[in-house]
């Protein structure tokens, strides 16, 4: 097995008396895609929000790359940050920016490079992420959902990270967008070598990328892959992967 790029031990996330993470327990693998799952309330975008430092836990440990980043001061954790990017839903792309110039957001924030320099690798991170050449000088609003996707892991991708975190990528799109969209994912992770946390509710989308499945249960989580959680006994993880939508899965899976 590789060695873990993120450990989590013992978290915990609340928010006044509701207790969303009890003690909380996961390590992600390096080189692996990670699926994350569970029903509605059971704070998956919370527990991505937290390891990339966008919500304070009430307690526990979060280490990426080996450090704590609840410990770490502002200059440590720009130093992890600029390791990792990041996808948002819908892309959370700046409305007043183009493409290209949302591409360069994070170049701007973390490096100094020249304007020309930044420009050609919006250009490549465009190419990469399978727009065509003239979507670098649209603005969002121009683009449709697909497309604003692309344009956001484009973004994600603009520091040539290790880790990507990825929250909701195929939400919104029709079947053919959120195939093409999973290709195009597990395509970049295995060219790239990445490490992928993906935050999704698609059993379409955890058969065809994921290496294994967290599912967060009871305030706890649960890891296996669509073979194994499709015998889990919990009610929820049997209905969501043995109902007719996973069986499909499992049945496409071979």
């Amino acid at each position: 097995m590789a060695d873990p790029i993120i450990e989590i031990t013992g978290l915990v996330n609340a928010f006044g008396n509701s207790v969303l993470h009890d003690h909380l327990d996961l390590e992600v693998r390096r080189g692996e895609v990670l699926g994350v799952v569970g029903g509605s309330g059971t704070g998956k975008s919370v527990l991505l929000r937290t390891i990339v430092g966008l919500n304070r836990p009430r307690s526990g440990r979060i280490r990426v790359f080996g450090e704590d980043v609840t410990e770490l001061d502002a200059e440590a954790m720009r130093a992890v940050q600029m390791r990792w990017g990041v996808l948002f839903q819908d892309g959370a792309l700046f409305s007043n920016q183009t493409v290209a110039e949302n591409i360069q957001v994070p170049l701007r924030e973390y490096t100094r490079m020249s304007q020309s320099l930044m420009n050609e690798i919006a250009v490549l991170k465009v190419s990469m992420v399978g727009l065509p050449d003239d979507a670098a000088n649209k603005y969002p609003s121009q683009l449709s959902g697909g497309m604003r996707k692309r344009a956001g892991l484009a973004r994600a991708l603009a520091l040539d990270p290790e880790l990507v975190f990825l929250d909701e990528p195929t939400a919104g799109l029709d079947p053919i967008s959120a195939n093409q969209f999973d290709e195009l994912v597990r395509d970049l992770q295995q060219s790239l070598g990445l490490t992928v946390f993906m935050v999704t509710h698609d059993i379409d989308t955890l058969r065809a990328t994921t290496d294994r499945i967290a599912v967060l249960v009871d305030r706890k989580i649960k890891v296996g892959t669509i073979e194994t959680l499709v015998h889990d006994p919990h009610p929820w993880i049997h209905e969501y992967f043995a109902g007719v939508r996973g069986r499909a899965a499992l049945a496409q899976s071979g």
